[in-house]
């Protein structure tokens, strides 16, 4: 892996440079996710530079009742839901409260699937190669659920792209996918944002305005 002497300047810079460890993938004809919010500007010029389709993959854990921070299991986008049988068991969740917190977050799911999609379908994962993409890891909680509901939707190869991580992070993710390609992994990570010049937090106006631009380029290739 690539390391960096001094950090990224945004999540653009951040894209920018991991396209070009993403391009070898390129004749492979991947779909890019990006994990909203900050992760979208990532993937966008990930997409950009691999002539690519772009869509968001959205996760929303579900938590344990009354220890919320405790994943119980996830839901994300093309209505998946993995459940943490081993949690589910050892706190003795009921089948009704499981389903009461599926149902709450369905609806936070698919509203923000409105906002950002705004009518346009997901795209179809089964048997094509992910490009799963943030704008860095930490612990890897979000991003593990993404990876099992993309199993679960029969994705064909599942690459993790970021920035930055914590190697154990990188280790542990690359037990569960095809490849992980990091661009940097210190030892000292402390957090994400330490290794931006920039790193405001994206808006959802943002997410939608990346979304709709990627998806004017395809059309204007697809005229061409």
């Amino acid at each position: 892996m690539q390391q960096v002497d001094v950090n990224f300047k945004d999540r653009v810079d951040a894209g920018q440079i991991l396209a070009n460890q993403l391009i070898k993938y390129a004749d492979q004809k991947p779909l890019v996710l990006g994990l909203p919010r900050g992760g979208v500007p990532v993937a966008f010029e990930v997409a950009k530079a691999l002539k690519a389709p772009l869509d968001v993959y959205i996760v929303r854990k579900l938590g344990v009742p009354g220890q919320e921070e405790l994943a119980m299991g996830a839901i994300a986008t093309g209505d998946v839901r993995v459940l943490n049988q081993g949690v589910i068991d050892a706190v003795q969740i009921s089948e009704e409260a499981i389903e009461t917190e599926t149902r709450k977050e369905k609806e936070e799911l698919k509203r923000r699937e409105a906002l950002y999609r705004g009518g346009r379908p997901t795209l179809d994962v089964t048997n094509r190669t992910v490009l799963l993409i943030d704008d860095g890891i930490a612990t890897g909680s979000t991003i593990k659920a993404a990876i099992a509901a993309l199993k679960k939707q029969k994705a064909g190869r599942i690459i993790v792209g970021v920035p930055v991580a914590p190697p154990s992070t990188i280790e542990e993710l690359r037990k569960e996918v095809d490849e992980v390609v990091c661009v940097y992994t210190p030892e000292f990570f402390i957090a994400i944002s330490l290794w931006y010049d920039e790193f405001p937090q994206t808006s959802d106006d943002e997410v939608r305005e990346l979304l709709e631009k990627a998806e004017m380029k395809k059309l204007v290739a697809a005229a061409l």
